[in-house]
């Protein structure tokens, strides 16, 4: 089945069209096949679909505009913590995995936790990871193969050189959790092994593709063909442009598997950035948001987002309403007719009736951790608090409710400052300390950040930012 792009339709005309979350997955005649996309590092507005103008993204503005695009979808500022709340439907408040894992650290993905690929693999699924892990790898039990997947191709840190794999004189590629001395450029080999797992799976089951790129993070590197039509962009810029470029070549490789295959109509097809863009305005655009990877400002959490599944979900369609990452977890499993029985409790909602009823989010808050302790956000409704994070607007701090000192506390209202620009801590008092409460209720159980985490138990280094 082709993609085309389909004309958005009223939400009570869509209500009518599509089933409900509860019916659906014991109405469906097959259980669907997902695939689901993580870009790395990628900025909030460096695709077509979500206002680029300078880097040519065909691919994917096919699937968004096939889909439904999410507006206001939100991960965590890096990536382990983004890939842990993806895992697990769970914050990283309660998942431990507030950082980056670096290579060979003692620590990764806690082993109690019951992940999506687990989960899915219950439910009759046959999983596959196509990419980058960066969830632990220190011992035999913390890799993907004995996380839930039954295939692994790629990486399992991060900043690897894409040609050759290697990162500190160290081999990074493997197959199935062994060494794999493939040579070629990474982009090129996730899509290529994305292919044949799909044109190889077991068509008695649904596949369940995890496909993270570790495109378009540095270092920057990309074969000169694919820099040919930016070469009047600055020179970082201009490799960032070739990398999505290929990557968005690649994903269309991996689409047209499915196409070929005749699976596609059956295919729910996911895609999101792990986190912002880095150096935005530089070498990545995360307008009109402020900030940027590692930070808890929305240019840090708010990443460009789709899903598309032409004929289930609507088609020219973005939803606004705030849904977070770790709501895909709940969601696919009861799509797949599976289990959440052996998950921790989870903080992800079902958002099927976000997607196809044009319901409200089912969250009254959303938790947005930072990467080192006391570092935290909230977004609840149209308002966003944020504590710990650096002010740097022209706003002076004052008193806030009951006393409290505003200093370390920034406040926005989304709805009219996207850009976060105008804090208002000081003049909404009685707003500060509501938000403070849907924070403080959020963290009451928060898990301590991990001793293996600490800068002094790592190597710390900002080659992995």
């Amino acid at each position: 089945m082709k993609l085309v792009l389909m004309k958005t339709i009223p939400t009570t005309l869509a209500t009518c069209l599509f089933l409900s979350a509860q019916t659906y997955a014991a109405t469906v005649e097959k259980k669907p096949n997902i695939v689901y996309i993580l870009a790395d590092d990628m900025g909030y507005a460096d695709a077509g679909f979500n206002g680029c103008k300078q880097i040519e993204t065909p691919n994917l503005d096919r699937l968004a505009k096939a889909g439904t695009i999410l507006s206001s979808f939100y991960v965590q500022p890096l990536c382990s913590p983004t890939r842990s709340s993806l895992m697990t439907g769970r914050y990283v408040a309660h998942t431990g995995v507030y950082t980056i894992v670096r290579p060979h650290a003692p620590w990764g993905l806690p082993l109690a936790e019951h992940t999506l690929a687990q989960a899915l693999r219950e439910a009759g699924y046959e999983t596959a990871i196509t990419g980058k892990w960066h969830l632990g790898e220190f011992q035999p039990a913390y890799l993907p193969t004995k996380r839930g997947f039954d295939h692994q191709y790629g990486l399992w840190f991060g900043m690897i050189d894409y040609f050759t794999h290697m990162r500190d004189g160290e081999l990074d590629w493997h197959r199935d959790d062994q060494p794999c001395l493939d040579e070629g450029y990474s982009t090129h080999l996730i899509a290529k092994e994305a292919s044949r797992l799909i044109r190889n799976r077991d068509t008695s089951k649904p596949l369940f593709l995890y496909l993270p790129f570790n495109a378009v993070h540095g270092p920057f590197m990309v074969p000169d063909s694919y820099m040919a039509p930016y070469r009047k962009l600055s020179e970082k810029r201009k490799i960032y442009a070739g990398m999505m470029a290929a990557m968005d070549e690649a994903i269309g490789q991996v689409v047209a598997t499915l196409e070929e295959l005749h699976i596609l109509d059956n295919t729910l097809i996911i895609f999101s950035s792990d986190n912002g863009g880095p150096s935005p305005g530089t070498i990545t655009d995360n307008s009109p948001l402020r900030g940027g990877k590692g930070s808890i400002l929305e240019g840090g959490v708010r990443v460009c987002a789709f899903a598309s599944w032409p004929g289930h979900l609507p088609g020219g369609k973005v939803v606004d309403q705030p849904v977070h990452i770790i709501d895909w977890y709940p969601t696919l499993v009861n799509l797949a007719g599976g289990s959440l029985k052996k998950s921790l409790p989870l903080d992800g909602k079902d958002i099927w009736p976000v997607l196809v009823e044009g319901a409200k989010s089912p969250h009254d808050a959303i938790l947005l951790s930072g990467t080192t302790p006391g570092k935290a956000a909230v977004r609840a409704g149209d308002w966003k608090l944020l504590r710990g994070e650096r002010d740097t607007t022209s706003v002076k701090q004052g008193k806030g409710a009951k006393g409290d000192k505003v200093e370390g506390y920034q406040l926005y209202n989304l709805a009219d400052d996207l850009g976060e620009k105008k804090n208002l801590a000081a003049s909404h008092p009685e707003k500060l300390a509501e938000m403070k409460k849907h924070l403080d209720r959020l963290l009451k159980d928060a898990v301590p950040f991990p001793k293996a985490a600490s800068p002094e138990n790592q190597k710390a280094g900002s080659e992995d930012l």
